[in-house]
């Protein structure tokens, strides 16, 4: 797990329930990253906030709602190394944009 810290909790999409939802500026903990290839866009699950059933087709948050902090950001590279449904394109993007993004 990696913890990130939500810089963007606007636009919640209707079929994620307030309660499952994100708040700008709380600490979570980010358990898993995948790669959306049909929405290109880069997800993630939170140890604090796990989607369920009730919440399709939404699986994931996307990642670009969370900034690392720079101390964390081997964690979160290691992270995406094990996410192994990710190829080394991706792993190397995910990087760099959280680079963009660490606090």
């Amino acid at each position: 797990m990696v913890k990130c810290v939500c810089i963007d909790d606007e636009n919640r999409p209707a079929e994620i329930p307030v309660d499952k939802w994100v708040k700008k500026d709380e600490e979570y903990r980010i358990t898993h990253v995948y790669f959306h290839p049909n929405q290109g866009i880069q997800g993630c699950t939170l140890y604090e906030k796990p989607l369920d059933e009730s919440c399709k087709p939404y699986e994931t948050f996307k990642l670009s709602r969370f900034a690392i902090h720079l101390e964390d950001l081997p964690a979160f590279i290691e992270l995406c190394k094990l996410c192994t449904e990710l190829n080394e394109v991706e792993i190397k993007e995910l990087i760099e944009e959280s680079e963009l993004q660490t606090i």
